[in-house]
């Protein structure tokens, strides 16, 4: 028994000890430099207390429409990613033509550089789809927040279809053959037993979904350049 906790410890070691480093301590020292003055560049550091917080959350105008904008493109971004993602993991796991083929397309755009996959939409949306002289996104923030969206779901799709497909071919054959046999109807079997049986998968998609879009800069930056005149109304 010793050895075998030797053993884990031991083949454990060099990852954590990286997580660590690159993640565990820079959380903390970020988390230290919030409460001073410094200015990422001098060695100059000033402890401030809850100042910065202060001035951001009653002073910052800009900040806090930021944050709500993010906040609700996170949440849209988590419905529309997961309930398509899985409708596409549902549609693959079907006995047809080509589904392995559909697999590798839907999963492609996952494959595409953010920045690269920003100037590629506002290509295609301010380019082909513009409208009055102007370019649709920089007509509203509505347009901008749709184009990020749909940016978003085109790139992040596929990457969460493959790990519903994962969730549901882990789902007993059997299971699902004894639920027919007892009458059971399409939408019973969805609800009733395939969704209750993949919720790991469930939970893995919406937390990346989540921070994908709280994370999300390169594209939005590539996609409108925080036009039209950053504006926060939708």
């Amino acid at each position: 028994m010793k050895k075998s906790k030797k053993g884990f410890w031991l083949f454990i070691a060099p990852a954590l000890i990286a997580f660590t480093i690159v993640q565990i301590i820079p959380t903390f020292m970020g988390i230290g430099y919030s409460f001073t003055d410094w200015d990422g560049i001098s060695k100059t550091k000033h402890f401030v207390g809850l100042s910065n917080y202060i001035t951001i959350l009653t002073n910052d105008l800009l900040f806090r429409k930021a944050f709500v904008f993010t906040l609700l493109f996170s949440v849209c971004a988590v419905i529309s990613v997961n309930v398509i993602g899985f409708a596409l993991a549902m549609l693959v796991t079907q006995k047809i033509k080509g589904s392995n083929f559909l697999r590798g397309v839907f999963f492609m755009p996952n494959l595409i550089g953010g920045i690269v996959l920003g100037y590629i939409w506002q290509t295609l949306l301010n380019g082909l789809l513009s409208k009055w002289g102007q370019p649709l996104l920089a007509l509203s923030a509505k347009n901008g927040f749709i184009g990020m969206l749909i940016l978003l779901c085109w790139q992040q799709i596929g990457y969460m279809m493959i790990i519903y497909v994962a969730g549901l071919n882990n789902v007993s054959p059997d299971l699902i053959e004894a639920a027919q046999i007892d009458g059971a109807t399409s939408r019973q079997i969805l609800f009733k037993i395939k969704l209750p049986m993949i919720m790991p998968s469930v939970t893995i998609c919406t937390f990346l979904t989540l921070t994908n879009g709280f994370k999300m800069f390169d594209q939005n930056l590539s996609l409108t350049g925080g036009d039209p005149a950053k504006q926060s109304q939708l």
